[in-house]
């Protein structure tokens, strides 16, 4: 049996993926979202709300069980938030910075870490994917703490597959970019407005002209992805590669 734990599994690509993953009857998925939308045998899903730190804290146990007969274990960071869109210095409150990274780095963080430390010595291959973003790699007006979370993703996923190597674990560390996909997130960053996020017409378009990818197409190849990663050498991947 695998075992996939999925992070925001009940929409967009987290949903696409743990479905994908499902038709496979030897493939168990674990959703770990504030609330369950998907019904299956294999399905087990664990409610938490990642903008409370120390409740994830207190329930991480629910979460990495032991699934000793498990041949293949991996974790997938997917869920994450976009946050207030706004200039640095012009009205945005300080919480909403706390708000970001809790969700998109800290509890990943406190995940991959738990991950790491439950299943050090189970068998099974172990592979980490947290779900990153281009953002992290070029700075984008208004989106300060989303870039900034995400670059911090990125340099967390080299650094532990840098310790993970160094420990000849055998552990595969992947900061996975999914590229523009049309998900509740892109209907937020098009209400912007032009005045807080100057590329707001740009993402208009991506819309009206039927080039956002599907969360259901980017599932599929992030779920090859996870079947191939023997083939990816580098830690920071892309699905535009795939």
């Amino acid at each position: 049996m695998n075992i996939y734990i999925i992070t925001g599994a009940s929409k967009g690509i987290g949903k696409a993926l743990a479905e994908e993953l499902l038709k496979d009857e030897n493939n168990l998925v674990v959703g770990v979202s504030r609330s369950s939308t998907i019904k299956h045998l294999n399905y087990r899903h664990q409610p938490l709300d990642f903008s409370d730190v120390p409740a994830v804290e207190h329930n991480l146990h629910k979460i990495f069980l032991p699934y000793k007969d498990a041949q293949k274990l991996v974790l997938i960071n997917n869920a994450g938030v976009l946050g207030d869109i706004g200039y640095v210095g012009e009205g945005m409150p300080n919480e909403r910075f706390e708000f970001v990274f809790d969700v998109n780095v800290i509890v990943p963080a406190m995940l991959m870490n738990t991950f790491l430390e439950v299943y050090s010595q189970h068998p099974a291959q172990k592979v980490v994917v947290n779900i990153s973003s281009g953002a992290g790699k070029y700075p984008v007006d208004g989106w300060a703490s989303y870039c900034a979370s995400k670059a911090a993703i990125d340099m967390l996923s080299q650094t532990v597959q840098l310790e993970q190597d160094k420990r000849g674990t055998g552990v595969k560390v992947y900061a996975l970019s999914p590229g523009v996909v049309d998900t509740y997130m892109q209907g937020q960053i098009r209400e912007s407005d032009a005045s807080r996020f100057s590329a707001v017409e740009k993402f208009k378009q991506y819309k009206e002209n039927n080039e956002l990818a599907s969360p259901e197409e980017v599932g599929q190849k992030i779920a090859n992805f996870l079947n191939n990663t023997d083939a990816y050498n580098n830690v920071v991947v892309s699905v535009r590669d795939m």
